[in-house]
């Protein structure tokens, strides 16, 4: 059965942060591939500050080109709004019954997973994986039997960072794929 981390996010815009942890799973959780799906709208999070949906998707497209291991998708562009990841997952399910789901979270995320939508469910019916943020401790109780702390490098670029650097005429070439760069050279 194939395994697909999914790693869902508002990559607002993705980064270089984004792409060396989606390798890491890749290479270190032995997934087949990464899915990184396009969030519209995260309901823990404003959305003035979000770049366009499908502007988005582009440069998640644009970063990723080549690597067959990585797949950009709309996914929750077609569901419910706003989307919460136990309803995408069991989507996903539905959708792809021959694949294994593993759902990719950050530490900052599974401090605040009380808050959300079913998160019993989630934690029960699916593999989680969560890589380290700084200034996080993580704690897994018992019985989580398949929620896993991953020994990933903590790589601290924010997209908040990107954007506001950029806003102020700073170099952000380096936090961001080359391919990804032609879209603030044209804005």
């Amino acid at each position: 059965m194939k395994q697909i981390g999914i790693y869902s996010g508002s990559f607002n815009p993705v980064h270089i942060g984004h792409l060396a942890l989606a390798n890491w799973i890749c290479v270190y959780e032995k997934l087949d591939e990464v899915w990184f799906l396009i969030t519209p709208q995260n309901p823990l999070k404003e959305a003035d500050s979000l770049m366009d949906n499908r502007l988005r998707l582009e440069m998640m497209e644009a970063a990723i080109d080549g690597d067959p291991r990585f797949k950009a998708s709309d996914f929750e562009f077609h569901l419910p709004q706003p989307t919460y990841t136990i309803d995408t997952l069991r989507a996903l399910r539905q959708a792809y019954p021959d694949y294994r789901f593993v759902f990719i979270m950050g530490a900052d995320n599974w401090a605040r997973i009380e808050r959300w939508k079913d998160h019993e469910q989630l934690i029960a019916n699916y593999p989680i994986r969560i890589y380290p943020r700084a200034g996080y401790t993580m704690h897994i109780p018992e019985g989580y039997a398949d929620v896993k702390l991953m020994e990933a490098p903590i790589i601290e670029i924010s997209s908040t960072f990107i954007r506001e650097s950029f806003r102020q005429g700073e170099d952000v070439r380096f936090f961001l794929p080359e391919k990804v760069r032609a879209f603030f050279k044209n804005s």
